[in-house]
């Protein structure tokens, strides 16, 4: 009997009937339950799963303990089998309590049948996330079988990491514009008289270009939001991927870049293209801003038609854009598209290139980088036409 929970109500007695349903070769537990030691059973072999598995009869004991829960519990199979569940697992919840003496699935509530997941601690400290479910013989009938998953910790650690590290990313992001502001306007609201109207537009310039910084903030926190929850909207319309370049090679160079900077390559026709302006342009002043702050010499882009990613017979737009620069390191290409990647020069949140994977791969298209002719980074997308039905 298990140390720690209720004596189980009794129960019928099942075992030669079970048993003699059993398919050949299966191993059964006391009540009957395959312990999932032979595929043949369930088609499955619980040795499988990626999760622990652990499976108790009506008497508490262990029939079922696969290579996961060993590995995530450090108890050997064989110390596991035909031992008290409970003794198998000395769980307990964050403040110190036995979770089997708290929970009780043998003489708890009849009503009950199972406990959600939660995180637990095993001997020595360590954590897992563990969910169990309570097998009745009927609704309110007495527990055939306990089957408890058992999860390691890591990947919601990761995960945790992740967060953190974005809070501390935004969080330093936005102290120093808003520094800036607060500095700003504070000192303009109590010495207004005493600055001439120079040193005031200076002033409100800056306030202006740190309010701007905190918005595209907040625009990227909420693309990623939008990116990783799948809630990102496209408002597709006819775009001319050409003038959008041109636009933004005008900006750039109005904003004080050289004019003989950039070369543009066109290849056409280009098929028509259906696609959100908006976000189009997000992606190409990423590219094209990326370019010119990280890289060096020209910057050419090139706009030509090719195959729409995953169609053999559409056509879609490639637009490469690529730098004459130190160009990425190869073992830092595949974190380029990551979260916070910022190559070796810091600055920035190291979110933009993450936000334009997550934009191209919501218009169906895909991006690549590369190491250019010239030595720099090239970074290549497909967007396909996705022109909408009622055209086709």
């Amino acid at each position: 009997m298990a140390v720690g929970m209720s004596s189980p109500r009794p129960a019928r007695t099942t075992a030669p009937r079970a048993a003699a349903e059993e398919p050949a070769g299966s191993a059964a537990g006391p009540d009957g339950l395959a312990t999932g030691t032979d595929p043949d059973a369930t088609g499955v072999d619980p040795d499988d799963l990626p999760d622990g598995l652990v499976v108790a009869d009506a008497s508490g004991h262990v029939v079922c303990f696969n290579a996961a829960a060993a590995r995530i519990t450090a108890t050997p199979r064989a110390d596991a089998i035909g031992r008290p569940l409970d003794v198998v697992l000395p769980l307990e919840d964050l403040k110190g309590k036995r979770w089997w003496t708290l929970t009780d699935p043998y003489g708890g509530l009849a009503t009950r049948n199972g406990q959600p997941e939660r995180n637990l601690l095993l001997p020595g400290g360590r954590e897992v996330l563990v969910s169990a479910r309570y097998v009745r013989e009927h609704p309110t009938g007495p527990v055939r079988r306990v089957v408890v998953c058992l999860r390691g910790t890591e990947a919601r650690r990761r995960t945790e990491r992740s967060h953190a590290e974005l809070i501390a990313t935004v969080a330093h992001e936005l102290r120093s514009p808003l520094t800036s502001v607060k500095g700003f306007t504070a000192t303009l609201l109590a010495k207004w008289e005493r600055f001439t109207d120079d040193q005031k537009r200076l002033m409100l310039e800056t306030v202006d270009a740190d309010a701007g910084r905190v918005t595209r903030l907040i625009a990227e926190l909420l693309d990623i939001s939008r990116i990783d929850s799948g809630r990102l909207e496209l408002r597709r319309q006819p775009v001319d991927v050409s003038a959008a370049v041109a636009r933004h090679i005008q900006a750039l160079i109005t904003g004080g870049q050289a004019p003989d900077r950039f070369r543009v390559r066109a290849r056409g026709p280009l098929p028509a293209l259906w696609a959100d302006p908006d976000k189009v342009d997000q992606v190409l002043g990423n590219l094209l801003e990326n370019a010119v702050r990280h890289g060096e010499g020209t910057v050419t882009i090139e706009i030509a038609p090719a195959p729409a990613p995953g169609a053999c017979d559409e056509m879609g737009t490639a637009v490469t854009v690529s730098d004459e620069g130190p160009g990425i390191p190869e073992e830092s290409m595949s974190r380029v598209f990551t979260r916070f990647w910022r190559g070796s020069k810091r600055g920035g949140t190291g979110l933009g290139l993450y936000i334009v994977k997550g934009i191209v791969e919501a218009h169906g298209g895909t991006i690549t980088v590369d190491r250019g002719p010239g030595g720099g980074a090239e970074f290549r997308f497909i967007l396909p036409v996705s022109m909408p039905a009622y055209l086709v």
